[in-house]
C-alpha cells in the first residue's frame, strides 16, 4: 500500500517508529500517516454509532480508524484520549463480540487513538446489522449481497447449498443424456461413471451436500429450475430502439438446454449474415463471431447471480448486440482486472465444472480472451464490457464492412425510411421477414401480440405495395423484403 505523509508535527522528545502500518514515529521527531483508503479511516471525535466501521473493516480485509484527525488531513486531538483508551474497547468487545488494538499517540493536547481491527475470518454483527468496507465506504449488507456475504465467511457459495425437497429421480433424464453425450466426447470424465446412475454422476460432479442436492444440480439438470429460483431463464428480443420492441423469445428449461437453444434462436432467427464470396464460394459473416457468441452466452450462463429473480436479457438491434446478466465480480476485481490474464474465479464452481466437465468451457479464466481472440480472428470489433454492482453487460457492435452490407430497408432504418407510411406493426412485420425470411404468419402474430387474420391482413397490403413478396410455395417458401 502506498503510504503518504498528510501531516508532519515536530516532537520534543524521540521516540522509536511505532510498528502501527498507520501511524509510524521516526528518528527525525516526526510522525506519519497514510492516506485514507480502503483500509484507512479518520474521525475527528469518537461516537459510539463508529461501531459500524469498525464492524466494516473486520467482516472486510481488517484496517486502521484513526480517532482525533478531521477530513482535512488535521490532526486537532482529543480532551478525552484516555478514557476513550478503555471505553472503546469494552464498547467493542460487549457489542460487536471482537477484540480490536486501541492504541493512544501522539502527545498532551494532540493526543489521538488508532484502532487496528483484524479481519475476522467469520461474520461480525452490529446489533444484527452487517456491515461492509467496500474502497472506502462503509456499506451496509442486505438481501442477496448480505446472502453471498454469509456464505462466503462460511466457505461456501450460492450454488452449492442444498436443496432438501428435490431428489434425482425429479431430474430431466433428456437432461442427464445431454451431459453424457457431451462429457463422452469431451473425455473430462470416466467412461465408466458415465454409465452410472444419476446419483451416482451427482456425487462425482460434486453436486451432492450430504444427502441433498445443492441449487446448482436443480439448475443443471432439473426440467423447471424456475420452480426453484425465479428468473433461472432467458429473454432475447430485437429492438428498433431502446424502447421500440419487434419481438421476442424466452428460453427455459435447464441450462444446458438453454445454452443449446440460445445460440440456436440468436443464429437463426436474430443474426443476419453477411453474404459474400472468395471467388466462386459463398461466404456468410455474421456481425457476431459464432465462436464469440457462444462463449459470451456460456459466461452469462456460469457466472451469473441465480438468486436474484431477473432473467439474463439479450438485446439485439441493428447495430449491435448486448448481453446482459446479473452478477457480482470476485471480491476486490475490477473490469481491467477481467481483461488482464487472471485465474479462474467462477461465481457458480458447481455450475462451472459440470459445464467444464461436458467440455463446454475450459477451466483457466480465459473466457474473456477466447471472446477477444474469436473477433480478432475475424476482424469484427472487441466488445465493451460495463460492470456496477449486481449486474454485467458485454456489447458487441457490429463492424461498419458488415453494416455496409445491409440493405436500407433493415433494422432500425425500416421506421426512419418509411415513416409514417408503414406504421409500426408493418415496420415490425417487414424488420422479421428480413431477419428470418422464413418467418410464418403465425409465428408473427405470436411475436407481435396479434392475432393471425390481423397479420396476414396487413402482410397483403404489404405485397400490394410492393414492399415485400413470396419465394416459392406456402409451405417451405420465404419472404423476400424489396426495400
Amino acid at each position: 500500500m502506498n503510504r503518504e505523509v498528510v501531516k508532519k508535527v515536530t516532537r520534543n522528545n524521540p521516540k522509536r517508529e511505532s510498528k502501527s502500518s498507520g501511524v509510524g514515529f521516526s528518528d527525525t521527531n516526526t510522525f506519519t500517516v497514510m492516506k485514507e483508503s480502503q483500509r484507512i479511516e479518520w474521525k475527528e471525535t469518537w461516537r459510539d454509532e463508529y461501531l459500524r466501521w469498525i464492524c466494516g473493516f473486520a467482516n472486510a480485509e481488517g484496517g486502521i480508524l484513526i480517532i482525533g484527525k478531521n477530513d482535512k488531513g488535521e490532526f486537532v486531538g482529543l480532551t478525552d484520549a484516555r478514557k476513550l483508551l478503555q471505553d472503546i474497547p469494552n464498547k467493542v468487545r460487549d457489542i460487536l463480540g471482537i477484540l480490536v488494538d486501541v492504541n493512544l499517540r501522539g502527545k498532551a493536547g494532540r493526543e489521538f487513538l488508532e484502532i487496528k481491527i483484524e479481519p475476522f475470518p467469520y461474520p461480525v454483527s452490529y446489533k444484527g446489522e452487517y456491515h461492509f468496507r467496500s474502497g472506502s465506504t462503509k456499506q451496509e449488507l442486505k438481501g442477496a449481497m448480505l446472502d453471498r456475504f454469509l456464505l462466503r465467511k462460511q466457505g461456501r457459495t450460492w450454488d452449492g447449498f442444498p436443496v432438501p425437497q428435490v431428489s434425482t429421480r425429479t431430474l430431466s433424464k433428456t437432461a442427464i443424456a445431454t451431459f453424457r453425450a457431451l462429457a463422452k466426447q469431451s473425455r473430462r470424465l470416466d467412461t465408466d461413471l458415465l454409465r452410472g446412475s444419476a446419483s451416482v454422476l451427482a456425487e462425482k460432479l460434486n453436486l451432492l451436500d450430504g444427502h441433498h442436492l445443492k441449487r446448482a444440480a436443480v439448475l443443471l439438470f432439473h426440467p423447471n429450475p424456475e420452480r426453484f429460483f425465479a428468473g433461472a431463464f432467458i429473454k432475447i428480443g430485437y429492438f428498433l430502439t431502446d424502447s421500440e420492441l419487434v419481438y421476442h423469445d424466452e428460453i427455459h428449461g435447464d441450462l444446458f438446454s438453454q445454452a443449446g437453444k440460445t445460440i440456436e434462436v440468436l443464429l437463426s432467427k436474430y443474426l443476419k449474415a453477411a453474404i459474400g464470396y472468395q471467388g466462386i464460394q459463398r461466404v456468410e459473416n455474421l456481425p457476431v463471431p459464432e465462436d464469440a457468441l457462444r462463449e459470451s452466452v456460456l459466461n452469462a450462463i456460469i457466472h451469473r447471480d441465480y438468486s436474484i429473480a431477473a432473467p439474463i436479457q439479450i438485446r439485439v438491434y441493428a447495430d449491435r448486440l448486448k448481453i446482459w446478466n446479473p452478477g457480482e465480480l470476485p471480491e476486490n476485481w475490477s473490469v481491467k482486472k477481467l481483461l488482464r490474464q487472471h485465474p479462474s474465479r467462477p461465481f457458480n464452481p458447481s455450475i462451472a465444472n459440470a459445464f467444464f466437465r461436458a467440455g463446454e468451457i475450459e477451466a483457466w479464466g480465459r473466457g474473456i480472451q477466447r471472446i477477444y481472440d474469436a473477433c480478432r480472428e475475424t476482424e469484427s470489433p472487441k466488445p465493451m464490457i460495463a460492470y456496477e454492482p449486481g449486474e454485467l453487460s458485454m456489447e458487441f457492435p457490429f463492424s461498419p464492412s458488415y453494416l455496409k452490407t445491409i440493405p436500407p430497408g433493415s433494422a432500425s432504418r425500416l421506421g426512419e425510411k418509411l415513416g409514417e407510411k408503414l406504421g409500426e406493426t408493418r415496420a415490425a412485420i417487414l424488420q422479421a421477414m428480413y431477419l428470418n425470411p422464413r418467418v410464418s404468419a403465425k409465428a408473427l402474430a405470436a411475436d407481435l401480440g396479434l392475432s393471425t387474420t390481423a397479420i396476414e391482413n396487413q402482410i397483403r397490403i404489404l405485397k400490394n405495395e410492393k414492399f415485400v413478396r413470396r419465394l416459392g410455395p406456402a409451405k417451405g417458401g420465404y419472404w423476400e423484403v424489396q426495400i
